[in-house]
């Protein structure tokens, strides 16, 4: 089974290797690509807001199953999820294909001191990127003329993390002019990637429990974590609806 539905959000079921292969494909071919990394949270926000949904359904290519509470709603709904495959596990595996392949990369997004650091730790790490764009995420231009600053880079690979939906609805505005790039929403992988942010250590990633790691690092997260009891409880009512 290529995709598995959860509450409305289609997901496609591959292993990391899996979306790797299908990324390598699409950027070979130059295809116009928009990867959404889905968890809980989003898949919550899509429900509650049509217009998020439509975007998702409509614009995505790939759907990716970010977050635990995905992967356990597939086994609910007895159609499981292959594995969880992150963000930034995507984002820094695609900064490693992007230096072997000199491309052409536009990042967006986190505060201006996480984005100072995240430049040149990708200058010194990656040095076979060309960083065609590096802006911080408090600008003030409109979505679609930042979509055009980004699309006059011609890029290979654009990342946003500028927070749903809003990195969403820029890469569905840089996906619907068709810029031949690999194109995600990163979240907060920018605050992980310069250090910003600790990612949980591997015990809590092997046992699935970086969200509570998360919030007893950052207990403001709190309200933020209400999302996955109340996916939970919608994947339990979508059941009863079958």
């Amino acid at each position: 089974m290529n995709k598995v539905s959860i509450l409305g959000i289609e997901f496609d079921n591959y292993s990391l290797e899996e979306f790797k292969d299908r990324l390598i494909n699409r950027l070979n071919n130059k295809v116009s690509t928009m990867v959404v990394t889905a968890n809980p949270e989003i898949v919550m926000a899509a429900n509650k807001d049509p217009k998020f949904m439509e975007l998702i359904k409509k614009d995505a290519d790939l759907v990716t199953a970010d977050g635990i509470g995905i992967v356990l709603g597939g086994k609910m709904l007895k159609t499981p999820i292959k594995e969880r495959v992150t963000g930034y596990d995507l984002f820094t595996w695609l900064l490693h294909v992007g230096n072997l392949r000199k491309l052409r990369v536009y990042l967006i997004g986190a505060t201006p001191a996480v984005m100072k650091i995240t430049k040149a730790k990708i200058a010194k790490d990656y040095p076979g990127i060309e960083l065609v764009g590096a802006e911080d995420g408090y600008f003030k231009d409109d979505l679609k003329t930042v979509a055009k600053r980004i699309e006059n880079t011609e890029p290979d690979l654009v990342f946003a993390a500028i927070g749903f939906p809003r990195q969403e609805e820029l890469i569905s505005l840089l996906r619907q002019a068709e810029v031949p790039a690999i194109m995600m929403g990163v979240g907060g992988s920018f605050d992980v990637f310069s250090g910003a942010v600790k990612r949980a250590p591997e015990v809590f990633q092997k046992t699935h429990l970086e969200w509570f790691y998360r919030l007893i690092t950052n207990p403001t997260r709190f309200k933020r974590m209400l999302a996955l009891p109340e996916f939970v409880v919608e994947v339990e009512k979508s059941k009863k609806q079958k």
